[in-house]
């Protein structure tokens, strides 16, 4: 039975909802869930003597990224004194905090990830926070809970060796998320934002073995000739899904034809047109899948493989046109272009720590951070780096969210505004 709980007396007249602006930050990779921003008037180095408009002590650590809409920022993480899970929002102007609530506890975490990784998604009217716990909620603008339901409770616990992380969706007037882990029952659930009821669960099977069977992406929507999908990676495979019910419409893999039992995936996939970009795990080549088949598209569907370019956590970003891969690991960052896998141009940043952050495309500039806090920003033309800076501290894994006029970092226990004040 499911179980979730309305507040009442409010009165839940949220869609059609107010449109976020288009420079808004409103989910995990962006607007258009590429990352990639059209904000404008963006620092072109992040200095904290220079350029740093405001800093905010947050009660605990996170991976999430902040999430932007107006002059609201949302971000999620967790209280190191009680272990409560906490959904916050701060004013965007001066970082003072307006509201914090509690969803939930989580006590769990280990050197990758804690229970509050999952970043939140808004629409510009209301905000939906989301934790490995499998606590799930939404509130208003004013911090006013609107429903609350745990995943976990209603469909079984969460079965992943390391901390569940997956970020919702929130697309076309629907609440996603996806539970890939070593059950037999790993699916795809669709919520009604207004409500927290499900609208359906579709459960995704796959052959993978074990650790394989894991996936610590987020949905995204794929739209082309008309039509939408919702796409999944893990568990071997890359699946499209139809957004209205669920119905798996393809599904790509041959990534581990021997069925190694500790690939687990971490990387989401990301649409270049009407090409999907997906990234096995530990090293693997990246590669392009065609949209537009149906069933198992394996042998007909891959456009292409890269020669070299990989990466095991770091999301590819599609930008200006170009496909921008960050190696979190070897620390060097590629352009390719989408249509071949091509390299346009590569380079090394180096620094003195992995990277675990997606980067961040906008104003002509590539933005990434490391695990250490240092951050690079990168031309989107050429390999030429603008600036290089030590800005946070560890651990740093949420991406750099940008705003016009605006960017905005989440480090540790901190959250960070760079650019010109208003």
């Amino acid at each position: 039975m499911l179980r979730f709980a309305l507040v009442p007396g409010i009165v839940l007249a949220i869609f059609p909802a107010a449109p976020t602006r288009a420079a808004d930050w409103p989910e995990w990779r962006g607007p258009d869930f590429n990352g990639s921003s059209p904000a404008k008037n963006l620092p072109a180095t992040l200095d904290k003597s220079k350029n740093l408009l405001w800093t905010t002590h947050l009660p605990g650590i996170s991976a999430s990224t902040a999430i932007i809409s107006g002059d609201h920022l949302f971000v999620s993480c967790i209280d190191n004194q009680s272990s409560k899970l906490l959904a916050m929002c701060l004013d965007r102007k001066d970082g003072h905090i307006t509201w914090q609530k509690d969803v939930g506890v989580g006590f769990k975490s280990n050197d990758r990830n804690n229970m509050a990784s999952p970043s939140p998604v808004t629409d510009g009217k209301n905000a939906w926070f989301y934790f490995g716990t499998g606590d799930l909620a939404a509130f208003d603008l004013a911090g006013t809970q609107l429903w609350s339901r745990n995943l976990q409770k209603d469909y079984g616990n969460f079965s992943v060796q390391w901390i569940y992380a997956s970020s919702p969706l929130l697309y076309r007037g629907k609440l996603y998320v996806q539970v890939l882990h070593r059950s037999d029952d790993s699916y795809l659930l669709c919520i009604d934002p207004a409500s927290g009821r499900e609208l359906w669960r579709q459960v995704r099977p796959n052959q993978a073995l074990e650790e394989s069977k894991e996936s610590y992406a987020t949905p995204v929507p794929v739209e082309n000739n008309g039509k939408s999908e919702i796409v999944l990676i893990g568990g071997d495979v890359v699946t499209a899904h139809d957004p209205d019910s669920g119905k798996e419409i393809w599904r790509c893999g041959g990534w581990n034809p021997t069925k190694i039992d500790h690939w687990r995936v971490v990387c989401s996939v990301v649409a270049a047109g009407d090409l999907i970009i997906a990234c096995p795990p530990k090293g693997g080549k990246l590669f392009a899948i065609r949209d537009g088949g149906e069933g198992d598209v394996t042998a007909t569907r891959v456009a292409w493989t890269s020669k070299g370019a990989s990466s095991d956590v770091c999301v590819p970003l599609f930008y200006k046109g170009n496909l921008y891969v960050l190696d979190g690991d070897r620390k060097t960052i590629a352009c390719l272009d989408p249509k071949t896998g091509e390299e346009k141009w590569s380079g090394k940043l180096g620094g003195s720590h992995v990277f675990r952050s997606s980067p961040t495309g906008a104003d002509d500039r590539i933005y990434c951070i490391n695990e250490g806090g240092e951050a690079w920003v990168v031309s989107a033309d050429e390999f030429r780096i603008l600036g290089k800076s030590a800005i946070g501290m560890r651990p740093t894994r949420g991406s750099i969210a940008a705003t016009d006029g605006q960017i905005v970092v989440h480090t540790g226990d901190l959250l960070e505004a760079f650019g010109k004040a208003e």
